[in-house]
């Protein structure tokens, strides 16, 4: 079985590879239970997306990990790959600006961090 660190490094490269945009890796290992990293990428299209998406899949199947779930294929502008250990959003860039991820999960670390 393959870690998560690793797993995540993975993901990262089959994005890449297939030209996804703005690929951000945020290490929630220390905020939630639900996953170890998530991984952000955006697509152009809606079918970039689903194709950035089925690239995090097959490399996942590759190594032996089988996705819990895949949602939001049949609109393309926000996909989640569910990896259990790794959670991939894939998402437009219009999308991606309006839910902006990375400013919530820094909030939630910044805010984690002054309570200890």
């Amino acid at each position: 079985m393959i870690d998560s660190d690793k797993l995540q490094a993975l993901i990262v490269e089959a994005l890449d590879d297939g030209k996804g945009k703005d690929i951000k890796v945020i290490d929630v290992r220390n905020f939630t239970d639900i996953a170890d990293f998530m991984v952000l990428a955006t697509g152009t299209s809606d079918r970039h997306c689903k194709s950035l998406a089925d690239r995090a899949v097959d490399k996942s199947r590759e190594v032996g990990i089988k996705p819990i779930g895949v949602e939001g294929t049949e609109g393309g502008e926000w996909i989640l790959v569910d990896l259990q250990d790794v959670i991939v959003h894939v998402m437009q860039p219009r999308t991606r600006d309006f839910y902006n991820l990375e400013k919530l999960w820094d909030m939630t670390t910044q805010r984690r961090g002054q309570a200890r």
